[in-house]
């Protein structure tokens, strides 16, 4: 019988640990993060912050008619335009700091 390689031993310990996170199995060394990937309100933030739709869309780098429709609740906003949003409800001065000293 062929004697197994170090990369096989390797491989074989990889797809075992990715077969136990897959199944929720609490793997070692590796840390897990809760993210929360509920909708947020473009709308609330938007007002919160005093701008109009056109800024708003401007900052999140999609047209104002895109943007509109995430308010009307006809479509959500992406991954990235959602993350942005809620550092935007959370840290409002950080946020408009960043985008406005371009």
């Amino acid at each position: 019988m062929a004697k197994k390689t170090a990369f096989g031993s390797d491989l074989a310990a990889a797809m075992s640990e990715a077969l136990a996170h897959a199944s929720g199995a609490p793997v070692e060394g590796t840390r897990v993060h809760a993210v929360d990937t509920d909708s947020v309100d473009p709308r609330a933030v938007r007002r919160h912050l005093k701008l109009t739709q056109a800024q708003m869309a401007q900052f999140l780098g999609t047209s104002v008619s895109g943007y509109r429709k995430w308010e009307q609740g006809q479509r959500q906003p992406s991954g990235a335009a959602r993350t942005l949003l809620r550092v935007m409800e959370k840290e409002p001065e950080a946020v408009l700091r960043v985008l406005t000293a371009a």
